[in-house]
């Protein structure tokens, strides 16, 4: 029990990895999805290198009886059909966790392992000498006996051969594919799990490819009568089938954000080619017709659609182009938006840098545009792959000259798909670029969330008019008691107007009179004020905890999810009162919000993913409120929840003014 008597929270943290292309993401995911039928609710992790093969990635999964939002920094079970994976994560398993191998690489040496960083094979080598250990794989395994962690070798190749003279299958590339299926099945077997909750797995996995989901299920059920039949010890962890009172659907960031943009009447999306960006473009790629009345993801969830005319008959329709690069695919979106559509670009730090100019073009004409950008760490090339919050100002700031934008950040899938939506509606509505900062954490997490409700979706396009204006006068850039010029499509018969990079009247002509050029200016940049009257303070920002706590964190983004997580283990552990405060819109800031909610607080202390804590310096700029300590991440690894904890209680404890995290392989 906790100390408030509720009943603790179970979670188990499952670990696989291996070379890049070897199939680590396709057994997360067959994991993952398969814990989630069985009740769970599911968060997993994917890191990975910048190169296409070879190099060491690894999948961390999270599975849960109640909510979880972010992994931890302990692995109960090690899941590995290569040497690498145990050399760098055998020391993350806990006393009392496991380690799944292939017995047949005991003797691999730790120095003919070319993937592994030089600086952390010396590590590696250090700990061993220190337990008076050689460089072995077998050594590594030895060690963590030692620990307490237990040990699981099985014979992949013995187990192989079996399942293809089960299947009458005898070439052996073939059969080896599925090596990393046999370490999912190892894992359910020592969890106790239901091994069908895995046929349903491969059955989603591998839709359509029913010889292969036979073939796969005949590996697992192998493995797992193997591992039942030679492993007598009881695992400490069991995962029976429960049952989950929530419809819950297992996402990434890049497909919920598709899904939203579908659902958000989105017809045109430009993109050109990025990590972790380029993802979510793929997906719509594989979407772009679709039925009006649904919009599904596999087979099993079905979203009501809302936003398309019926002028399509049965059919939506979104045009996903990839443009010869990001200063295209802006001009694309401003181009697809002036024809009436609603459109977006997605991209990453480097491509948002050479979006600029034409997000000024945008501002200058009053263009409702949605640029989704998925941060990752930089400068310039950065860590390609790799995690950062590192884009904030930028995003805010980023053009020459002064105008108007709103800059929104999602701090989770669920928030992810209704932020979508609200960024559509508010660029339409106030005639502006509208920035959805996410991040590579995001993109590439996978979650449990309640299926959206998208029957409460409300679409507001603002002042737009679709129909003829014959006889009339239109002024596309119309002063207006409202502040906000009736907008219509190019083409419409009777609206002539002009567009241009420079200064103009109310009918888009050049201007260089001073006194339009201030009314102008004031027309556009009172929007702002516009925007801060008209959104209600639940889409600015959140608090949690308790509200009159006197020690705050603050934050924005991906680590809204570590933070609550890490709250829920300092509460257990009696820790607090600690009230936390994410802020959703960045610009314009919620000065007036912030400061009514950090009033009464004696310490603030802002956590993120960057070097100079962006968002704390922001809030410092706008109300006058600075943090009086910080805690950052910028080693392109997400926060953990114990990570968080560990962190908080060091300020707690110890006050320290500013702390760098540094865990994550």
């Amino acid at each position: 029990m906790g100390k408030n008597g509720n009943k603790k929270k179970f979670t188990l943290s499952w670990m696989i990895g291996g070379a890049q292309g070897s199939g680590v993401d396709s057994s997360a995911n067959l994991f993952a999805y398969s814990i989630a039928s069985a009740g769970y609710y599911v968060f997993g992790k994917r890191e990975y290198y910048s190169n296409i093969k070879g190099e060491h990635s690894y999948f961390n999964v999270v599975a849960s009886d109640s909510p979880v939002r972010s992994t931890v920094d302990h692995v109960h079970i090690l899941a590995s059909f290569d040497a690498e994976t145990v050399f760098r994560h055998a020391w993350e398993v806990e006393e009392g966790g496991g380690i799944i191998y292939d017995v047949a690489l005991e003797n691999e040496s730790l120095r003919n392992i070319p993937t592994i960083e030089e600086r952390l094979k010396s590590e590696i080598a250090e700990r061993l000498k220190n337990e008076n250990l050689g460089e072995t794989l077998r050594d590594v395994l030895t060690a963590a006996k030692r620990r307490g962690v237990r040990i699981y070798p099985i014979p992949y190749m013995d187990l192989i051969k079996k399942t293809g003279e089960i299947i009458g299958e005898k070439q052996l590339t073939l059969l080896l594919r599925m090596v990393n299926t046999m370490a999912v099945a190892a894992s359910f077997a020592i969890l106790k799990a239901d091994i069908n909750r895995l046929h349903r797995g491969l059955s989603y996995a591998f839709r359509a490819k029913k010889a292969v989901v036979d073939m796969n299920f005949t590996a697992c059920k192998v493995v797992y009568d193997y591992v039942h039949n030679n492993f007598a010890d009881d695992f400490p962890l069991t995962l029976p089938n429960r049952k989950n009172g929530e419809d819950l659907i297992l996402v990434n960031g890049t497909t919920i954000v598709g899904i939203a943009k579908i659902v958000a009447g989105c017809r045109f999306q430009s993109y050109y080619p990025i990590t972790p960006a380029a993802d979510e473009s793929v997906y719509l790629e594989d979407k772009q017709v679709f039925n009006l009345n649904s919009v599904s993801d596999g087979d099993e969830y079905e979203y009501p659609h809302l936003a398309e005319s019926r002028q399509l008959s049965d059919k939506g329709h979104i045009l996903v182009f990839q443009s010869e690069d990001e200063l295209a695919a802006i001009d694309m979106a401003i181009g697809a938006s002036l024809a009436g559509v609603r459109a977006a670009t997605s991209t990453s730090g480097p491509g948002f840098s050479l979006m600029a100019e034409g997000l000024g073009f945008a501002g200058m004409n009053e263009i409702p545009v949605v640029v989704t950008v998925f941060q990752r760490a930089g400068p310039s090339t950065g860590l390609p792959t790799r995690h950062e919050q590192g884009d904030l100002l930028f995003t805010i700031f980023a053009g020459h000259g002064e105008f108007p934008r709103i800059v929104m950040a999602s701090g989770d899938m669920t928030e992810a798909f209704y932020d979508t939506i609200k960024a559509f509606n508010y660029a339409e509505k106030f005639q502006i670029p509208v920035i959805h900062l996410l991040d590579k954490s995001l993109a590439n997490s996978t979650q449990t969330i309640p299926i959206p409700t998208v029957n409460e979706v409300l679409l507001d396009r603002g002042l737009f008019i679709n129909e003829h204006l014959d006889g009339k006068t239109y002024k596309r850039f119309q002063f207006t008691e409202g502040g906000i010029s009736p907008r219509v499509p190019l083409g419409t018969r009777g609206a002539i107007f002009w567009n241009t990079g420079d200064e103009h009247d109310e009918l888009g002509h050049i201007s260089e009179d001073p006194i339009i050029r201030t009314r102008m200016m004031d027309k556009r940049m009172g929007k702002l004020e516009l925007i801060k009257e008209s959104i209600p303070a639940s889409d600015k920002i959140a608090t949690y905890g308790d509200p009159d706590a006197k020690d705050w964190i603050i934050s924005w983004g991906s680590t809204k999810g570590p933070i609550l997580d890490a709250l829920e283990m300092l509460e257990e552990e009696g820790v607090g009162p600690i009230g936390f405060l994410q802020v959703k819109i960045l610009h314009p800031f919620p000065a007036e919000l912030c400061l009514e909610t950090l009033q009464s607080a004696k310490r603030i202390i802002d956590i993120e993913q960057n070097y100079s804590g962006q968002m704390g310096r922001l809030m410092a700029m706008e109300t006058g409120l600075r943090p009086t300590n910080l805690i950052v991440k910028y080693n392109g690894r997400p926060f953990t929840s114990t990570e968080v904890r560990d962190a908080v209680k060091e300020v707690l404890a110890r006050n320290t003014k500013r702390i760098v995290m540094n865990r994550g392989g």
